[in-house]
């Protein structure tokens, strides 16, 4: 089969397509003729050998991926030709994946197969971040940083679902009308306008969560304008820098940080963790959120798809098609 295939750590252009052996189910697992894989920026991170764990080379990258069932191994609940969905650490990027069937779901009727790849991680992410950590109400003020990327456009589409109030910030005009469509109520270009001063104008002073999944120099001020009590959820770096926060700010104002990182929240709050996933399969099922896919390739152009996540130029999802 081809597949993707990170041989040495490093950038996208160094991955190759090329043509591995076909993986065989074993006893409990399910295999799946891949039609679509989405990117995350965590991809990025583990093909440069620079994400929290590290995947010996060599190794298929991709995380999330939908299509059919080919065969399972003893066990499983799955028969051939049920469309799933699945995430992974690693092996999305390839024509078939041998999963655990743990980790396999039925895709809901008249979902394709691009919005079952791309729902997946960056939905749970969000979901979690503002359900469980920031305990987000309806009518609160939600600040998204970020907005229109993989996992911020997820938590503007489930911040409106849940009738909170959203402010969305992101770095270009384009990126801004997409959240505005998205339902946005207000917006920031933070390239061009001060991000702490046009919060506060924005919300009446009264914005209650961050959410910021980019990092780098907005952090703070996006901090800095959350009202006293707030609370500011961190989950990733994609801007490449790791900010430091004055923690007399965090004192002076009652704020409360939190990280939210998706691989170790389902161990440490399994409970909460299941209850979310429960509702968040009902909304997708039910049609009240879907991604937005704003740019799909073709499994030779993976790396392409790669660099476009790590340069921060994607608007929603971008998906690999796996004809």
């Amino acid at each position: 089969m081809r597949a993707v295939v990170c041989r040495s750590y490093g950038a996208p252009e160094d991955l190759v397509c090329d043509e591995v052996a076909d993986p065989v189910p074993g006893p409990g697992q399910v295999l799946v003729r891949v039609r679509a894989a989405a990117v995350n920026f965590p991809d990025v991170l583990l093909i440069a050998g620079k994400y929290q764990i590290k995947i010996p080379v060599p190794f298929i990258p991709g995380s999330e991926l939908a299509g059919e069932v080919v065969a399972t191994g003893g066990g499983a609940p799955f028969h051939p030709g049920q469309h799933v969905s699945a995430t992974t650490a690693t092996g999305a990027f390839a024509e078939q994946v041998a999963l655990d069937a743990g980790a396999v779901s039925l895709v809901p009727e008249g979902v394709d197969f691009a919005s079952a790849a791309a729902f997946g991680v960056t939905y749970r992410t969000a979901y979690h971040a503002l359900r469980s950590v920031a305990e987000v109400g309806e009518g609160d003020w939600v600040v998204v940083l970020g907005a229109a990327g993989g996992v911020g456009l997820a938590a503007v589409d489930l911040a409106v679902a849940m009738k909170a109030r959203v402010l969305a910030a992101a770095s270009s005009p384009e990126k801004l009308a997409l959240c505005w469509r998205r339902g946005a109520e207000a917006t920031v270009d933070y390239e061009r306008e001060d991000l702490k001063t046009r919060i506060r104008e924005l919300t009446g002073d009264a914005a209650r969560v961050v959410i910021d999944p980019v990092g780098g120099e907005y952090s703070e001020p996006a901090l800095r304008a959350l009202t006293r009590g707030g609370t500011f959820v961190t989950l990733g770096y994609a801007a490449g820098t790791i900010p430091s926060i004055p923690l007399n700010l965090v004192l002076l104002k009652g704020i409360t940080i939190c990280g939210m990182e998706i691989r170790t929240f389902m161990g440490d709050r399994a409970d909460e963790a299941a209850r979310d996933m429960q509702e968040l399969s009902q909304m997708f099922a039910a049609g009240t959120i879907r991604p937005y896919i704003g740019a799909r390739y073709p499994l030779s152009d993976a790396p392409a798809a790669l660099r476009l996540v790590a340069e921060r130029k994607v608007f929603g999802k971008v998906v690999i098609d796996i004809a």
